[in-house]
């Protein structure tokens, strides 16, 4: 084995392990997501998401920044997005200035679903970061998750 294949091997269950991580936090928040609202990790991503849009220059998003902002393809997105605004927690507009581009604004109900939710997302989260912590394989990568500025600020 040569050093370019040792690094490959180290890099590939670098990438195994980050990706055994995100499957376990994800099914982790998933579960309570569901349980305690009814919503899906990919449904509490687009109204977080859309939940932080604001009304400057800039400040909405088209479906395609939305697609890109939560990981999915556009069509995805949008029947997503059609799957929420059914449920009243979206609505769509027209944008003022380019009759082309469609904007997507969380509902007050949204709204609400969101602050309800995000406690939970956000115990979920921690509870897979400490349960994965626990694993060898993971602790490095859940230390690193801990260590990064968005990851700390409730530590």
């Amino acid at each position: 084995m040569t050093a370019t294949d040792s690094a490959l091997t180290a890099l590939s269950q670098g990438w195994c392990a980050l990706s055994l991580l995100h499957g376990r936090i994800e099914t982790h928040i998933e579960r309570a997501l569901q349980a305690g609202h009814g919503l899906s990790v990919r449904e509490y991503s687009l109204l977080d998401v859309l939940s932080r849009q604001h009304s400057g220059p800039g400040g909405h998003l088209r479906m395609h920044q939305v697609a890109d902002s939560v990981v999915l393809s556009q069509s995805a997105t949008t029947r997503l997005v059609s799957r929420l605004e059914d449920r009243g927690l979206l609505s769509r507009y027209l944008c003022d200035t380019d009759r082309r581009g469609i904007y997507t604004e969380v509902s007050p109900a949204g709204l609400e679903l969101l602050a309800a939710a995000r406690p939970t997302n956000d115990t979920a989260l921690r509870e897979a970061l400490d349960e994965a912590a626990l694993n060898p394989e993971l602790s490095l990568l859940v230390a690193a998750v801990k260590n990064t500025p968005a990851g700390n600020q409730g530590d």
